[in-house]
């Protein structure tokens, strides 16, 4: 097959973008991406009791969250209904396909005799050769004529070849009784019509694939490059199912996961580029293939998540970070940044970035900015404002007041004071900590302290000199 590579993602609008699903969109985009194509997005909504307007939006907010812009409108498979049913009548005015009036009494008494008898279930219809003179005045479906010997072998670029015994395929039903088609044709016909050339997709419709190839071949379409990829199992070895916890690509944006970093991750569950773990979006496309791809379901591990998000924090643009954060906090349905507040993390992304894996990580560090005065102090940076620290707090203040406000003037005033005291850094780290930030664990002081500015430190510290920890019990 030569040509542009069109791949295609179709999720059905009854819920949430799952991450399986997700996985799934990831991987045709990135195919598609590396190799100059196109990767095109439809929402297979032929099932109109589950599909809702809320899921798609879904959908399209995951896609969206994820980065995972794709070509062109949004294809409706419920909208090419006609489309569908027009080919199916191709088959039937070609003699590809027949009408079927057997009922649904009549083909369960069949299968309930066969089960009896030890014999086959597959449906055999009478009415495949029947003469159009014999036909009732009775409602039909209109089946294609499936090969009745012979073998379908399904050349799976991650499976291998796959062979079905054409005899144990039925002849499937591609308009019901009312008109409508069923949703193998509608597949078929709208990724033929798309132009798709490489089908991406879970490997539970594998045995799909040998049935849509018989719509394929009657049509004389080319038949795309199939492409079945394991599913994702639990860390219990399990189909990942809600027992495993987060289920939606926006279930993680709420909790804080930054999208380079779940890309990174879905990337590399059930696909390897050598030992590489960490890699951007541009090595992801150029490096992926189908001979990445494992046989075996893929493991979902939070912990490898939250270590590549956080190397994908570290090394994220300060101002895109900001604004990614933004969006978590609307995910999370949290408060908004204030322009002020922006501005503060702002200054200091760069030294909240470190070690951070996730966003709410990322504000816990960031607390000292957000915060507004008087702090409160939490329990353990209480400890580090005992009357000692204290008066080393009331002693330090007023060295700062016209000192050169860089890291350089700011270490040498503090070390000088240290040596004075005969005390170690250490020993002034955590107050300082406790007045800055009113936590034990913060970015170092001194990136505090030029974040922050002299006004605010020094207001900061003169408020925690004067601090009176809560009485603890003995």
């Amino acid at each position: 097959m030569s040509g542009q590579v069109v791949t295609r993602f179709a999720p059905s609008p009854t819920g949430f973008l799952h991450i399986g699903g997700a996985r799934t969109a990831l991987f045709n985009w990135l195919f598609a991406r590396g190799r100059g194509g196109k990767f095109l997005l439809r929402i297979e909504d032929t099932d109109r009791e589950r599909s809702t307007p809320e899921a798609t939006a879904a959908i399209l907010q995951g896609m969206e969250w994820l980065g995972l812009d794709h070509d062109g409108e949004v294809v409706s498979q419920f909208e090419g209904a006609a489309r569908h049913a027009e080919v199916a009548l191709q088959l039937l005015a070609e003699g590809k396909a027949y009408k079927c009036f057997a009922t649904q009494d009549e083909i369960a008494a069949f299968r309930d005799a066969a089960r009896a008898e030890g014999k086959s279930t597959l449906y055999r219809s009478p009415w495949r050769d029947a003469d159009a003179a014999t036909h009732p005045d009775a409602p039909y479906v209109i089946r294609i004529k499936a090969p009745q010997d012979g073998e379908t072998v399904i050349r799976d670029q991650v499976q291998g070849d796959v062979t079905i015994r054409n005899d144990q395929l039925d002849d499937m039903i591609l308009l019901r009784s009312d008109g409508t088609p069923v949703y193998m044709l509608a597949v078929v016909v709208d990724d033929h019509d798309m132009g798709v050339t490489h089908v991406i997709r879970g490997d539970d419709h594998l045995n799909n694939a040998a049935r849509q190839m018989m719509i394929y071949e009657a049509m004389g379409w080319d038949v795309p490059v199939w492409a079945h990829i394991p599913l994702i199992h639990g860390a219990d070895g399990k189909k990942l199912s809600k027992r495993h916890g987060a289920l939606g690509a926006q279930e993680y944006q709420a909790m804080g996961y930054p999208a380079a970093g779940m890309r990174n991750y879905l990337a590399r569950l059930g696909w390897s580029h050598g030992d590489d773990e960490f890699f951007t979006d541009a090595q992801a496309q150029e490096w992926f293939d189908f001979g990445g791809i494992g046989k075996s379901p893929a493991r979902f591990d939070t912990k490898k998540l939250e270590n590549l998000c956080g190397q994908h924090i570290a090394v994220s643009d300060d101002a895109a970070l900001l604004q990614e954060l933004e969006g978590y906090l609307a995910a999370a349905e949290a408060p908004a940044l204030t322009e002020s507040k922006k501005d503060g993390m702002s200054r200091a992304m760069y030294c909240l970035k470190d070690r951070a894996k996730t966003f709410p990580e990322l504000i816990e560090k960031a607390y000292f900015v957000l915060a507004d005065r008087p702090l409160q102090p939490d329990a353990k940076a209480q400890k580090n404002l005992d009357i000692v620290s204290r008066g080393i707090l009331k002693e330090l203040t007023p060295q700062l007041q016209n000192v050169s406000w860089t890291r350089d003037g700011l270490e040498a005033v503090t070390n000088s004071y240290a040596e004075a005291k005969e005390i170690k850094f250490g020993k002034m780290a955590g107050p300082l900590r406790a007045a800055l930030a009113g936590r034990a664990v913060t970015p170092s002081v001194f990136d505090m302290m030029l974040v922050l500015g002299r006004d605010e430190t020094i207001a900061r510290l003169e408020e925690a000199a004067e601090f009176e920890p809560e009485a603890q019990d003995a």
